[in-house]
């Protein structure tokens, strides 16, 4: 286990990242936001431009990205970071541990890691599992040519500077499948608190990705972290267990959910490749 948690803390960090981002300047009080220019047409219609996500082939199945390499792409992931406080994570743990031992072939999102190998110590559970940051995603993860990178962060932090603090609730635990239905993801998402938010800041994304020709998030986002994922498509077996374990989330006889849990929204980041580009940082009121 020693040899699993070191292994771990080696891909959490990244050598190539921005360990220092610099955050965008905020305007003067005189600035208002103009409309985004479009970008120059070579960054619309870039050489050897990226596959079609829609002309994969249904057998690709890779965990972070839905296109294959070419040389000259990076993938781009704009996205909400969330911690799961610390007091949460015992309850998470052992539910988890429910599941796992119905479906074994559960796996920890970005870690990789079989939770049944992690079952005989729900420390590390917590640890490996619960303790790490995860993603709201505000697009999808699409390729990006290396000409294209300073005009997209550009435009993001354009778009996305006049942010305010605000608390995010996450209120129940929900399944989802991807588009070819070759895994099943395990979620906690925003149905409440917050929703609002992020789906304008969603929106101000798609607002770039269109004027970069990239493929816009779905028509009616679910915002969500996934925790785990599974291969194939087990979305009955997990439902069962979830609607389950929400019956001791409801408010009374009515059909409200209590909060699992409240992360705070503390900014917006950008990962392109192998870099980290912080896009904004909340503004206190």
């Amino acid at each position: 286990m020693e040899a699993l948690i070191a292994s771990y803390a080696d891909d959490s960090s990244d050598s190539d990242s921005d360990s220092n981002p610099t955050p965008p300047q905020p305007p003067s009080a005189s600035t208002s936001l103009a409309p985004l220019p479009p970008p120059p047409i070579s960054l619309l219609q870039p050489p050897n431009s990226f596959v079609p996500l829609d002309s994969l082939p249904s057998s690709q199945v890779n965990r972070v990205r839905s296109f294959p390499h070419i040389e000259g792409n990076y993938a781009l992931h704009v996205y909400i970071p969330v911690y799961i406080p610390s007091a949460t994570r015992k309850g998470l743990a052992s539910f988890l541990k429910k599941v796992t031992a119905i479906v074994p072939t559960l796996h920890a999102v970005d870690v990789d890691v079989p939770l049944s190998g992690l079952l005989k110590d729900e420390a590390l559970l917590e640890k490996v599992v619960l303790g790490r940051e995860f993603h709201i995603s505000l697009g999808r993860t699409v390729p990006l040519r290396v000409h294209q990178i300073n005009s997209v962060v550009s435009m993001l932090r354009q778009r996305l500077q006049f942010q305010r603090r605000y608390l995010i609730d996450f209120n129940k635990w929900e399944i989802f499948v991807n588009d070819d239905s070759t895994r099943t993801f395990m979620s906690l998402e925003v149905v409440e608190g917050g929703l609002a938010q992020i789906r304008k800041q969603i929106q101000a994304v798609d607002e770039v990705y269109k004027l970069h020709n990239l493929p816009e998030f779905y028509k009616d986002p679910r915002p969500h972290i996934s925790i785990t994922w599974a291969l194939g498509d087990i979305r009955d077996t997990l439902k069962r267990m979830v609607e389950e374990e929400m019956k001791k989330y409801k408010v009374g006889s009515s059909s409200r959910q209590k909060c699992i849990f409240t992360s705070k929204f503390t900014g917006i980041l950008c990962k392109i490749g192998n870099k980290m580009h912080e896009i904004c940082k909340f503004q206190e009121e």
